[in-house]
């Protein structure tokens, strides 16, 4: 049957108090073979994947069970664009990409991908935006709506490979997406770990956020910035990398930093 994970995350809730302060069940959901787990951000994703489970379960009678999580935060629901379902299912798809005037800056593309999942996907959208807007950086939008999924495939893939050398190699999905010389970043509502499990599925730089720390009772806008995943973290880290790749310029990312309002002093969130 279906576990549905409500009120799940580290920042989905205000001010109900720390008992629903999930950073880890995606971590601990990995972990068990038979358990598919999601965690969609739109309510057609849900669909396909309800629709999906249902298949599997009682008309396939595959033995496994899903765990999928839900939030209660309120925002608009688009409609389900073409061609997803399949990538819902396995576990990322493009969602949108943002363009931007420019195209190209001293050390190359001004270029990244940008992955969210669940409550912190729409935050990857508006920092996809903000790059746009404010420093010309095009961004291709993912949603991946379960990384564990993403990782048991890229295993899958690497043993085949593994015990076929003589054989075209496979490529995985995480790879089919992402394999390329931009910069990708991750965001969840969920401890580092969780994003860290693709890492190795694909040839890219691959930057991680997550909620990792103590979880906390407050305001959805003020724990996505103490756990430093709102959208000016995820555009941080966006042109920091482009930095790393001398991209644009360290004097670029430090004026984004104080533009953003964002203390290079603060406090690191796992240790407070």
């Amino acid at each position: 049957g279906f576990l549905i994970g409500a009120t799940a995350g580290r920042t989905t809730l205000s001010g109900e108090g720390l008992q629903h302060q999930d950073g880890h069940s995606h971590l601990l959901a990995s972990n068990i073979p038979n358990c598919v787990a999601y965690d969609p951000c739109y309510a057609y994703e849900l669909a396909v994947i309800v629709q999906d489970g249902l298949r599997r379960m009682f008309d396939a009678r595959e033995k496994v069970f899903f765990y999928v999580t839900v939030m209660n935060e309120n925002y608009p629901q688009p409609a389900m664009p073409d061609g997803v379902a399949d990538g819902i299912l396995r576990g990322i798809y493009p969602l949108e990409s943002v363009g931007a005037g420019g195209g190209k800056a001293k050390g190359g593309a001004k270029r990244v991908r940008l992955l969210g999942s669940g409550a912190i996907l729409r935050e990857v959208r508006k920092a996809a935006k903000r790059l746009r807007e404010e420093h010309g950086v095009a961004s291709e939008v993912f949603s991946v709506t379960s990384f564990s999924e993403l990782a048991r495939d890229g295993h899958d893939v690497a043993r085949w490979n593994l015990l076929h050398p003589e054989q075209e190699p496979r490529s995985g999905r995480a790879a089919e997406c992402l394999d390329g010389d931009f910069p990708v970043i991750a965001a969840t509502d969920y401890v580092r770990a969780v994003p860290e499990s693709i890492r190795g599925h694909f040839n890219a730089p691959y930057r991680t956020l997550g909620t990792d720390g103590f979880g906390r009772s407050d305001t959805r806008a003020s724990l996505r910035d103490f756990f430093e995943v709102d959208e000016r973290f995820i555009a941080l880290a966006a042109l920091r990398e482009l930095q790393d790749r001398q991209v644009i310029s360290a004097a670029e990312v430090t004026s984004a930093m104080r533009a953003m309002d964002i203390d290079p002093q603060r406090v690191n969130p796992r240790t407070a």
